[in-house]
């Protein structure tokens, strides 16, 4: 007979109350059912392990026994109790990849609740662009990603909100000025600086805008620190640059219908992680209520 959990349980059980009675009313047994697991245990020990019936005593092989068997009644109990967390998302980690603007604006919030519900759950956080955060879902190395994506076989993708387009420059810019009235066809010899973003523009009249540009920047910090310094100005959506109108300015278009749609991707609910379903949960319920996004200015999705 093998040795299992529920004798290393109760051999350990009956050295700590030294009693057979008083191990049955912790363990919620008889004493007679403790008794024969004892005995069993003994049995395959192949010694005694009490040095008289009443067990008040244990013999040396015994006092050896004992040491790993609390060890190894503890290392169990731990385990369970870790599974049972992961279970029920209690524990776990969580990989969440997101563009940049999402991440200094929209998962603030959004972490605070979920850490506040699931404190012993690690979060890894990662900024990054779009087609990078593709990449990271598609190598199983994010559970789920925030950014512009288009539809993936074997993802899940449901669209968040969008936000419009508009111009980003220094606001002590001319354009500044007299933004009433800008348009693509207003530039005029401006100094575009392109960005990944500007791909997802379809608008005919910014077409050749963006052709004159001879300066592509990805990174945003980058592209917001060049604008800051006058090299020019470049397009972007108002989220990506709420929190950085200190020096800068976001001029909406007159008569321009660009928006950048955000997505949530992530793979089918089956194949994810208990903490990662209740993330998704959660932003569900924060897009219903309406609480998702920093301000009004942004249009949820329906």
């Amino acid at each position: 007979m093998a040795i299992k959990i529920d004798m290393l349980r109760c051999f350990t059980t009956v050295a700590t109350h030294g009693s057979l009675s008083e191990a049955a009313d912790a363990l919620g047994r008889t004493p007679s059912a403790i008794s024969m697991m004892l005995k069993q245990f003994e049995d395959h020990v192949g010694s005694a392990l009490f040095e008289t019936a009443r067990k008040s005593r244990l013999t040396p092989i015994g006092e050896l026994i004992l040491t790993e068997a609390r060890r190894e009644v503890a290392h169990f109990e731990n385990t369970v109790s870790v599974i049972e967390g992961l279970s029920r998302s209690e524990l776990g980690y969580l990989r969440l990849a997101v563009t940049p603007s999402v991440a200094t604006t929209v998962m603030p919030t959004v972490i605070f609740k979920f850490a506040e519900k699931y404190p012993k759950v690690q979060i890894d956080l990662r900024d990054m662009d779009s087609a990078t955060i593709a990449r990271e879902l598609d190598r199983e190395r994010a559970d789920i990603g925030i950014g512009s994506f288009p539809e993936v076989e074997g993802m899940r993708r449901t669209e968040l909100f969008s936000d419009a387009f508009g111009l980003v420059c220094r606001k002590d810019h001319p354009l500044a000025e007299n933004w009433e009235q800008l348009a693509w066809r207003t530039m005029g010899d401006q100094t575009i600086i392109a960005n990944g973003l500007c791909e997802q523009i379809t608008d005919p009249d910014f077409a050749p805008v963006l052709a004159r540009s001879r300066l592509m920047v990805h990174n945003m910090a980058s592209l917001l620190g060049l604008v800051r310094k006058r090299v020019g100005i470049t397009v972007l959506p108002r989220l990506a640059v709420a929190n950085s109108l200190d020096e800068l300015a976001f001029l909406p278009l007159v008569d321009v219908t660009a928006r950048r749609t955000v997505h949530l991707m992530s793979r089918p609910n089956n194949l994810l992680m208990p903490a990662a379903r209740e993330f998704l949960k959660l932003i569900a319920e924060m897009k219903r209520d309406g609480s998702l996004m920093p301000d009004s200015k942004f249009r949820k999705a329906e």
